[in-house]
C-alpha cells in the first residue's frame, strides 16, 4: 500500500467519560492524532482544550432526529470496516476520500441503570436503548486486524503504553483481538439487558396472560466477562476465574485493595458472606442512625458478630465472641475505618478486611501488616439480587433472601406466656438477623448486641443447639437463642432452658410446637414464632 496520507484517526463516543481527558490528551499531544466525536463527548474534549472535528464535519450530514443519528454513515464506518489489506478495498478509500479509522473508543448508553430507577417509563427505557455505540463497537471489533476497540476506560492505559513502547505487531495484535473480544461481550451483555427489561415489561405479554411470579421462570442467560484469573480455586488442585456481569455496576471488581496478596476463590466467598452480614445489620437496625456494625467470618459462616455505638468496641466484641475461630478470619466493618480501629485489627492475624472507606491514619496502621488484605467496597450494603447454583445438567435460580431479619414481620407472634421485654426483644433480633446467615442448621445464642455461640451446618438441630450452648458457656445464662428452623421437638428448648436462656425466636411450624411452647413457659422462656424460615446451605 502506498503511503498513509492521513493522520492517524480515533473516533471517541462514550457515555461513561472516565478517563476521557487524559487518554485523549495522550492521543494528540503524544501520538499525532486527529480526533473525531459528537454530542456530549465533543463538548467534552473542545472545554477541556482539546483539539476534535465534530463528526457531522466529517461526514458532510448534520446530526438529525435529536441526536439519534450521528455516526451512522459511509464516512464513518467506510473508515472503521476498510480491510487495508485488499486492494479494492484501498481503491474505494482512495476514491471517496475516506480516511481509515485506527482507533474506537465507546461505551453505551446507561440502559440499565435507567431501568433500574424506579418508576421509570417504557419511553425513558427505549430512548436510552444505544443504536450508534454497539455499531461502532461491532464494526470495530470486526475489523481487529486494523482498528483497535476500547469500550471500557481500564483498556484506555495498556493502549497508551503499547503505543509509546517499541511493541511487535503480534503484541499489539494481541491486544486488539483481546479488545474485540470484550467488545462483542460487551453487546451482548447490553442487548441481554434490553431483552430482559422487555421480558419483564407488562407490554411483553398478552393482555390476557398472567405476569410470571418470579424472575426465575423466565428463560435466564447468566453472562460473566471473565475479570481475573484465581491462583486456584477452593482447593489447590481446582483451576478457577472471577466473572464480573457489569463492570459498570456495583461489586467487588469495584472494590479497591489497598495491601496484601492477591484475593483467593475462598477469600471472595467469605468476603461476601461477611458483608452480606455486615450491611443487613448495618441497615436492619438502623433505626434512624447507623450503628456501628462488626461481623468476622471463618469458612462462610459467621463466628463473632457483634452492634456497638463506634467501630472499634464493636470489633472488640466480635472478636472476643470466638477468638479461637477468628484467628485466620475475615472482618467486614460497616463503617470508615478508624485509626483506634486499625489498631485493634494489627494484632490477630486476619486474612482480610473489608470496609467501605478508610482514613489515612488507619491504612497506615496497617501497612506493616504486608500480607493483610485490605479492601475500601464503595457500594458496601448493595447485594445480587438472584442466587445460583449448578447442578448436574442444569443450575437453580432463586430470589435472594432480602427479607430483613432484625425487622419484624406481620407472621410474627408471641406464643409463650410471657412476653419479651425490649431488651430481649433487641436481642432477638439481632440474633435472627445473624442466625439468617449462618449455613442450616443454625443456631445462635446472643445477647446485648454481641454472638455468644453459634451452632453452624449440624445434620440435626439438637447438636447444632448443645454447640452454640457450649460456646457461650456461662454466659448463655440470661441471653436468647435463634433457631433458622423449627423445633422438631422439645429437646432443643430444654437445653436451651437448661443453660438458662430467657427468650427464643424460631419460625414454628412443626407438628409438635406445642410441646416445645410447653417446656418453654415452664421455664419461664419467652418465644416468638416469625413464620418465616431462614435456610441457607
Amino acid at each position: 500500500m502506498s503511503a498513509q496520507p492521513f493522520p492517524p484517526l480515533a473516533l471517541l463516543s462514550v457515555s461513561d467519560k472516565t478517563g476521557l481527558i487524559p487518554l485523549a490528551q495522550a492521543l494528540v499531544q503524544e501520538h499525532g492524532f486527529q480526533l473525531l466525536s459528537s454530542g456530549g463527548t465533543a463538548k467534552a474534549l473542545s472545554e477541556a482544550g482539546i483539539p476534535v472535528t465534530p463528526v457531522s464535519e466529517h461526514t458532510g450530514a448534520p446530526e438529525i432526529l435529536g441526536g439519534r443519528v450521528k455516526t451512522l454513515h459511509p464516512r464513518i464506518h467506510g473508515g472503521i470496516l476498510a480491510r487495508l489489506e485488499r486492494r479494492e478495498d484501498r481503491a474505494d478509500l482512495e476514491a471517496l476520500g475516506i480516511p481509515p479509522i485506527q482507533l474506537v473508543v465507546v461505551n453505551f448508553y446507561p440502559f440499565e441503570q435507567t431501568v433500574a430507577r424506579a418508576g421509570v417509563s417504557l419511553e425513558e427505557a427505549f430512548e436510552q436503548i444505544d443504536i450508534g455505540g454497539p455499531t461502532l463497537a461491532r464494526a470495530a471489533a470486526k475489523n481487529y486486524p486494523h482498528v483497535t476497540v476500547l469500550t471500557d476506560p481500564s483498556q484506555y492505559p495498556q493502549y497508551l503504553q503499547l503505543l509509546s513502547s517499541p511493541s511487535s505487531e503480534a503484541e499489539r495484535l494481541a491486544f486488539r483481538f483481546q479488545c474485540a473480544r470484550r467488545a462483542f461481550e460487551q453487546v451482548l451483555a447490553y442487548d441481554r439487558a434490553i431483552v430482559d427489561y422487555l421480558t419483564r415489561s407488562e407490554l411483553s405479554r398478552p393482555s390476557q396472560a398472567p405476569a410470571p411470579a418470579t424472575a426465575a421462570e423466565q428463560v435466564f442467560q447468566l453472562q460473566g466477562i471473565p475479570w481475573q484469573r484465581l491462583r486456584y480455586g477452593e482447593n489447590p488442585h481446582q483451576a478457577a476465574t472471577w466473572y464480573v456481569v457489569d463492570a459498570a455496576a456495583p461489586g467487588w471488581h469495584r472494590a479497591k485493595q489497598l495491601q496484601g496478596k492477591e484475593l483467593s476463590y475462598n477469600n471472595l466467598l467469605d468476603l461476601e458472606a461477611a458483608r452480606a452480614l455486615a450491611a443487613e445489620l448495618s441497615i436492619g437496625l438502623a433505626n434512624g442512625s447507623k450503628p456501628a456494625v462488626a461481623v468476622v467470618v471463618k469458612h462462610n459462616n459467621p463466628c463473632g458478630v457483634a452492634v456497638r455505638p463506634t467501630l472499634a468496641a464493636a470489633l472488640e466484641a466480635a472478636l472476643a465472641a470466638d477468638p479461637v475461630s477468628a484467628f485466620g478470619g475475615i472482618v467486614a466493618l460497616n463503617q470508615t475505618l478508624d485509626a483506634e480501629t486499625a489498631r485493634q485489627l494489627a494484632e490477630p492475624f486476619l486474612e482480610c478486611v473489608v470496609v467501605p472507606g478508610c482514613t489515612p491514619e488507619a491504612a497506615e496502621q496497617l501497612a506493616a501488616k504486608k500480607n493483610l488484605r485490605l479492601l475500601v467496597l464503595p457500594d458496601f450494603e448493595v447485594g445480587p439480587a438472584q442466587t445460583v447454583r449448578t447442578l448436574a445438567g442444569g443450575f437453580l435460580v432463586q430470589e435472594a433472601d432480602r427479607l430483613q431479619g432484625s425487622v419484624r414481620q406481620p407472621s410474627w407472634r408471641v406464643v409463650s406466656e410471657r412476653q419479651p421485654t425490649p431488651e430481649e426483644w433487641a436481642d432477638l433480633e439481632f440474633a435472627w438477623t445473624v442466625c439468617k446467615h449462618v449455613k442450616s442448621n443454625a443456631i445462635v445464642v446472643a445477647r446485648q448486641g454481641q454472638t455468644l455461640g453459634i451452632g453452624a451446618g449440624q445434620m440435626n438441630r439438637v447438636g447444632a443447639v448443645e454447640i452454640a450452648l457450649r460456646q457461650a458457656g456461662s454466659q448463655a445464662a440470661g441471653a436468647v437463642l435463634a433457631s433458622d428452623g423449627f423445633f422438631p421437638f422439645a429437646d432443643s428448648v430444654e437445653a436451651a432452658a437448661r443453660a438458662g436462656i430467657r427468650a427464643i425466636i424460631q419460625p414454628g411450624g412443626s407438628l409438635r410446637d406445642a410441646d416445645s411452647i410447653a417446656a418453654a413457659n415452664a421455664a419461664g422462656i419467652a418465644m416468638v414464632c416469625t413464620g418465616i424460615r431462614h435456610f441457607l446451605h
